[in-house]
This record gives structure tokens, C-alpha cells and sequence, in this order.
């Protein structure tokens, strides 16, 4: 449990527990024995259930028996579909009171047997739970049970994640077990918030709570850009109850963490892949994704160019992650024509290569700000500047700085850029173990920079150009460059890359 200071043993009492384990191993062995053969014999019955308990009451996370006893419930209840099958076959024609009788025998013997069959699976998960409120196991034996059960109480439920979240706030396996049940339980999600809500004022650290918020609340406040994670008047009242939080204690990283998330973009992972560059000419055509897909082919592509569709079906993997791809299909570009492209439901318009190059491109950067109104401009100001008034208090308090560089990026990237940089490098000195994370980090920011300011240069889209003083230690988004013909990146990057650079639009007309 948290916050439970380990206490020491004396000799004495490390040899009587050792002399209490040597007895309950024997007793273990004793008793697998005793269920492997009777397993093996196909023996389903209430002794091997009562052999079970034994051990699964003093260790919960025994998997195997978890599994016998789910054949042996099966078991039972196959048998007990059978006699019901059996008053159910027709007979002669009885007397009244015969057929009262067989009623009365057929209402209690299948459906009260089967209930005490999942009530006493039901009571047993409890008492581990007791035991180890933290057994995948018995958690998910007690899901099974509930689905096997057509009578389930749902309700009921509900209320023993009530009761075991008051022993414990922080268990995410009560947590986990609660989303499961509510969903059954048909529980409004505007309660469920309320429920979350009242834990994390008892407990700010409350990473699980936290977490179930963040499930609720876009479905609950939908942000229609789809550039936030909710709508921007209830994102304004999150970001102002998570900056108590944080700074009620601001060593604490749980609201951190969340208030980071309140900063992102939205549920990237929940959508589908959406184009972040496309380059085609007479040969064929190349396709950079925001995001890994698998298998292109499962996505609708075409070209569009005057009164014809093409459909592109010819794509091959450039990289391993799925995120680049190139289509060897033979076009008839018309300079003169205007062409579109379409991934699915998006649909992007085409520029045509400058000067006397054939072909045409589609360039998105992936942007490090998105859109938001005055209030929540003036709010996330207003949070940065706590902040940085914090900061003056304890400057090397990690997760303050790490969220004002976020903070930074979420009011305008492009200007906040290299101060953002300058706290990245300062945490890789104040937490050294992270140091890595932190480099990773100021690479996919000044790759966003560079990417952001690429369509601006001269050469753009075909050659890409990065400095020798920029430093970077990685080369995140390298599917955008696939657009390019040249690739410029400082040597010491190359070499630490080696074969992993980037290939490029050249580079792939080569290989075709």
C-alpha cells in the first residue's frame, strides 16, 4: 500500500516465518498435486472447487487454478442445462398435482443452483481481493463470472468499487474494474465525473482518477476542430482546477502529467492517419503520414486531376514504422491540369513543381500551436506566469519547467521556441536520469521549427536544409522530408543516423 514505511524483522521472528512458509509450501504442493490428477481425470467437482479456494484464498495470482475453475463453473452449468432439458421433454399427460410438483422442482433446481454458482464465484473474488486488492487475476475472474451471468447486478458493482476506492483512491485496478461495470451499469457519464471529481479533491496525487477524467471528458465537452482535447470553455475550467492541484504540491507529478495532456492536441492516437506531405509526377508518387498505418492498402487513395479519377493501389513501405510510402503507377500529369489528392474522407489540393519541374506536392507541417480564443489565450498566460513566478521561488523544480516550456509552445511555439530549448537543457542537468527523454524532446521541437519554416526557404519542397548549429541528437518526422530531392542535416547527425536517413524523392525514383 502507499505510504507504508517497510518494517525490519528480528532473527527471531525471520525464523519462525521461514519455518511457516516451509509448512504452507508443503501444503501447496500437497494440494496441486491432488488438482493435477483429479484435472487429469476430468473429476469437475465440488472437491476439486473446495481444493482451489484453499490455495487461492492465501495466493490469489495462481493463474492455473483460476482456469480449472472456470471449467469446473462450466461444468456445473452444462449439467445444469441438462436437467432442465429433462423436465422439459414431453411425457404422458400428468395429474394436476404431479405437474405442480415438477414446476415447483423445475424452478428451484436450475435457476437457484446456477445463481449460487456465481454468488459463491463472486464471494470468493472478494475474499482475495482482501487478500491482494491489486490481483489481475481474481479482477478478472470476477469480470468472467459477471459475463457468464445473465441475472448480473450490475448496480451492486458499482457500489463495491465504491467501498474498495475508499480503502484505496490510487488502485487502478478498482479504477479499470469501474470503467467496465459503469459501462454495463449504464452509470451518465456527467456522474462518473462527479465521482472523479470528489476523489481527486480528497487526494490530489491520484493519477488513476486523473486518468478516468481524461477518458469522460471528450466525449462529454467535444472540441469540434478536433485541435483540443475538449471544448475550449470547459479545457479553460480544467486547466484552472489542475493548476491548484499542481501547485498544492508541485512535486507531486500526477496533475502534472494531466495538465500536460490538457495541453496536447486532442486524441491523436483515436483517429485515422492524415496526410503530412504527397509529391507526384509522370513515374509515380510518394505519401508521408502524421501517423504509423500498417497497411496502406486498407485506405482509399486517389488522384484527382480535371474530369478523371485515378485509384492508387501500387503502394509500397519506404520505412519500417509505416509512416512513408511510395506508389509505382505510371501517371499522364498535365502541367496545365489542376489535381487533388484523397486518403479516405481527406481531400487536399495539389501545387504544381516550380518553374519547368514536372509534377506536384502537398505539404502540411506538423504545428506546434493550435488555435484557441482570447479567454484561453489570457488563461494559459495567466498559468505561465505562475509559473515562472514559482520558479523564481524553486528554479529547479522539474515538472514546473518542463510546463512552462509546454506552456510556452501552447501560447505561440514559433516565438517561445528557444526559451522552450533553454528549459529542456536545463532539466537535462537538474534530472540526469531523464537526460535522454529531455534530448528527444528538444529533437521533435526543432524538427516542428525547421518543418514549420522549410515552405519559407527557396528550395522548398526540394531540398530540405538544417544547419550545422542546430543541434539535434535525433531526426523525428523524417517522413516529411520524403518529398524532397536533397537532404542537408549536419554531419555529426549523419553519422549517429547512418542508413536510418531519410529517403528521399530522388532516392526513390533510383530505386523504382
Amino acid at each position: 500500500m502507499h505510504g507504508r514505511v517497510k518494517v525490519r524483522t528480528t532473527e527471531e521472528e525471520r525464523e519462525r516465518k521461514k519455518k511457516e512458509q516451509a509448512l504452507k509450501v508443503r501444503a501447496y504442493r500437497a494440494a496441486m498435486g491432488r488438482i493435477q490428477k483429479k484435472r487429469e481425470a476430468g473429476e469437475l467437482d465440488n472437491e476439486m472447487l473446495s481444493l482451489t479456494v484453499q490455495i487461492l484464498l492465501r495466493n490469489p495470482d495462481v493463474s492455473t487454478l483460476w482456469n480449472i475453475r472456470r471449467e469446473c463453473v462450466l461444468e456445473k452449468l452444462s449439467k445444469l442445462k441438462e436437467g432442465e432439458a429433462t423436465y422439459e421433454t414431453p411425457t404422458e399427460e400428468k395429474s394436476e398435482e404431479e405437474k405442480q410438483t415438477e414446476a415447483s422442482e423445475k424452478k428451484t433446481l436450475p435457476e437457484d443452483n446456477a445463481h449460487s454458482v456465481f454468488t459463491h464465484e463472486l464471494d470468493l473474488t472478494e475474499q482475495c481481493l482482501m487478500v491482494n486488492p491489486k490481483s489481475y487475476n481474481a479482477w478478472h475472474h470476477r469480470c468472467w463470472t459477471l459475463e457468464q451471468n445473465p441475472q448480473a447486478d450490475w448496480q451492486r458493482e458499482v457500489q463495491l468499487c465504491n467501498k474498495y476506492l475508499k480503502f484505496d483512491e490510487r488502485n487502478f485496478h478498482t479504477w479499470d474494474y469501474r470503467r467496465y461495470v459503469t459501462g454495463k451499469a449504464m452509470v451518465p457519464a456527467v456522474q462518473e465525473l462527479d465521482f472523479c471529481t470528489e476523489k481527486i479533491k480528497v487526494n490530489f496525487s491520484n493519477y488513476s482518477s486523473w486518468h478516468h477524467r481524461s477518458l469522460l471528458l471528450p466525449g462529454l465537452y467535444p472540441n469540434q476542430q478536433k485541435d483540443r482535447p475538449m471544448s475550449e470553455e470547459k479545457l479553460q475550467k480544467e486547466l484552472e482546477m489542475v493548476l491548484t492541484a499542481a501547485f498544492t504540491d508541485p512535486n507531486d507529478s500526477s496533475a502534472w502529467f494531466y495538465q500536460r495532456w490538457l495541453l496536447g492536441s486532442g486524441a491523436q492516437l483515436d483517429r485515422a492517419p492524415r496526410i503530412a506531405a504527397f509529391r507526384l509526377d509522370s513515374h509515380g508518387a510518394v505519401l508521408a503520414l502524421d501517423k504509423p498505418y500498417p497497411d496502406i492498402k486498407q485506405l482509399r487513395t486517389e488522384l484527382i486531376g480535371g474530369e478523371e479519377t485515378i485509384l492508387l493501389e501500387s503502394w509500397l513501405p519506404v520505412d519500417k514504422l509505416g509512416t512513408s510510402w511510395k506508389c509505382q503507377q505510371n501517371f499522364d500529369y498535365q502541367r496545365n491540369s489542376a489535381y487533388s489528392f484523397r486518403l479516405s474522407d481527406q481531400n487536399v489540393n495539389l501545387s504544381p513543381m516550380s518553374g519547368s519541374e514536372n509534377g506536384a506536392y502537398y505539404f502540411a507541417p506538423p504545428h506546434g500551436t493550435a488555435s484557441c480564443s482570447k479567454d484561453l489565450l489570457a488563461e494559459l498566460q495567466t498559468q505561465l506566469q505562475s509559473c515562472l513566478d514559482l520558479l523564481e521561488f524553486e528554479p529547479d523544480s522539474k515538472w514546473t519547467l518542463l510546463t512552462s516550456a509546454l506552456l510556452m509552445r501552447a501560447i505561440d511555439f514559433s516565438a517561445n521556441h528557444e526559451t522552450s530549448l533553454l528549459n529542456l537543457a536545463k532539466l537535462e542537468k537538474v534530472d540526469s536520469l531523464r537526460e535522454g527523454y529531455y534530448k528527444d524532446l528538444a529533437a521533435r521541437w526543432t524538427m516542428e521549427s525547421e518543418l514549420d519554416k522549410w515552405p519559407q526557404t527557396s528550395g522548398f519542397p526540394k531540398s530540405f536544409d538544417i544547419a550545422d548549429k542546430v543541434l539535434l541528437e535525433s531526426l523525428p518526422y523524417g517522413q516529411y522530408l520524403v518529398i524532397a530531392d536533397e537532404i542537408s542535416i549536419p554531419n555529426k547527425l549523419k553519422e549517429k543516423l547512418g542508413d536510418s536517413v531519410p529517403k528521399t524523392f530522388a532516392d526513390l525514383k533510383l530505386l523504382s
